[in-house]
């Protein structure tokens, strides 16, 4: 009987793959011309003199000297970039600039930044619009329709506001008195001289829920500023007229509308 023989499987020689060099892997070089592309596109952006601030231009300003406004910019503008100063367009912050003029200059309302390539920022500004005077104290200031006071002020406006409430330090650029409210002091103001042509002298305002009206003939009116102001507005009107004859006004005290259908009114003693 023949012995059989098996045969090792054949197997081909185990090679070790050298590593392709990265100098010659054509992605490497894909990434590093990227990087050079990258750098010199930022590096002409940032620090080229094309793109250098060289001319700020302001306008709707005139209580504000445009020379303060143009500093304070000129100092936002310039930027430090690890060791380099650059003032390049590209890099503005915009509202970084708005925040620091609104903080500086209360007497701005609002700001608008426009860059304007390659070197120009243009700069609109829109100064508040005083509709009264608002005190507390001795103190008095300018306030505008967002109940915010920007400047000090003399206490000769047609629409004068004394504030009787706490007596917190208040700064320019806050608001003092809640828009919805001024709304309807304002509403008030027109109605009684329209309507009833009653001048006011000044309103006090003791708190949020009351509004005592000082008539340049002398005597006041009490108003309920969160209740209806067409309602008190009527009940006063048909006192005037029904009860408080024109002559007797000079003695008057006050007319209170404050309470629903009632409208108490005293003479002085």
């Amino acid at each position: 009987m023949k012995k059989k023989f098996y045969r090792k499987p054949y197997r081909k020689p185990y090679r070790i793959r050298k590593k392709k060099s990265l100098i010659r892997n054509r992605f490497f070089w894909i990434f590093v011309l990227i990087l050079i592309i990258g750098g010199a596109f930022f590096y002409f952006a940032v620090f080229s003199p094309n793109f250098q601030i060289r001319e700020i231009k302001i306008s709707g300003n005139q209580k504000i000297q445009t020379s303060e406004l143009e500093n304070l910019i000129k100092e936002k503008v310039n930027q430090k970039l690890l060791f380099f100063s650059t003032k390049s367009i590209f890099l503005i912050d915009s509202s970084e600039i708005v925040k620091s003029l609104l903080e500086k200059f209360p007497q701005i309302d609002k700001v608008k930044l426009k860059r304007r390539f390659p070197a120009t920022l243009i700069t609109e500004i829109q100064e508040r619009v005083p509709i009264g005077v608002w005190c507390q104290n001795q103190d008095c200031f300018s306030i505008d329709k967002a109940g915010v006071i920007f400047e000090e002020s003399s206490p000769d406006s047609e629409l004068v506001i004394k504030s009787q409430g706490r007596e917190d330090s208040r700064s320019l650029g806050q608001e003092v008195i809640g828009e919805d409210f001024l709304h309807s002091i304002l509403e008030i103001q027109e109605k009684l001289k329209t309507n009833l042509k009653i001048d006011v002298k000044e309103f006090v305002v003791p708190n949020s829920e009351r509004v005592n009206v000082k008539t340049s003939e002398g005597w006041e009116i009490y108003f309920n500023p969160t209740g209806s102001l067409s309602w008190q507005l009527t009940k006063l009107s048909l006192v005037l007229e029904k009860e408080i004859p024109p002559e007797r006004r000079k003695n008057l005290e006050y007319i209170d509308l404050r309470f629903g259908n009632f409208a108490p009114y005293k003479y002085r003693d």
